[in-house]
């Protein structure tokens, strides 16, 4: 692991007893040795037991899990693992449940390739082909590709962006999914789908 700003908080969160893992776009990015200003991390610590050893972050979202460092003009997210319930607007979880997991949380995300995780001693923790998906350039829903259109269907956008930035080719049934699901773009927040868009011009 050559990241020193992951590994600074890693051995912080280790030292209270806690695990600290970079996720999502970070890993994979890291992973295909990709320059990254995103970064993302995910514990097993809660919020409130990141009061006590981070007082200087921000805890706007903590109800969410969520928490934010601002480092040397750096933006970094924190969140706690997590277990989410039904989705009931086509965007947001009706709950979401505090865990230990990282297995468990790997079910909440939708890629293959941004549901790996990796420790300050850089283990990878892969529940879902991501990084074979990685390696032969595919995009591919977790789980069934329908649902995960029907709980948020900015993700089309999403695995649209990644194809393009990439150069990856969406697998055929997270394909069909995205045609057939196309129309509930249309029940989505204009400006968020705006916004995703915008940054696959970036």
């Amino acid at each position: 692991m050559n990241d020193q700003r992951f590994l600074k908080y890693a051995k912080i969160f280790g030292e209270h007893g806690f695990h600290l893992y970079m996720v999502g776009g970070t890993a994979r990015d890291y992973l295909l040795e990709q320059p990254y200003t995103d970064f993302d991390f995910v514990t097993d610590a809660k919020p409130d037991d990141m009061r006590k050893f981070l007082p200087d972050a921000r805890f706007d979202f903590a109800r969410f899990g969520s928490i934010k460092i601002f480092e040397d003009g750096v933006e970094i997210d924190i969140t706690t693992l997590r277990k989410e319930g039904e989705y009931v607007d086509h965007r947001h979880p009706s709950k979401i449940e505090f865990i230990a997991d990282p297995k468990e949380d790997s079910w909440r995300r939708d890629f293959t390739i941004n549901a790996i995780y990796i420790d300050r001693d850089d283990h990878i923790y892969d529940f879902h082909g991501g990084l074979s998906d990685l390696e032969k350039g595919i995009i591919r829903f977790i789980g069934d590709p329908k649902k995960r259109i029907e709980e948020d269907p900015l993700r089309i956008l999403r695995a649209e962006r990644f194809a393009k930035k990439f150069g990856f080719v969406v697998e055929e049934n997270t394909a069909k999914a995205m045609k057939e699901g196309e129309h509930l773009l249309s029940l989505l927040n204009p400006d968020k789908v705006r916004m995703e868009r915008l940054k696959e011009k970036e």
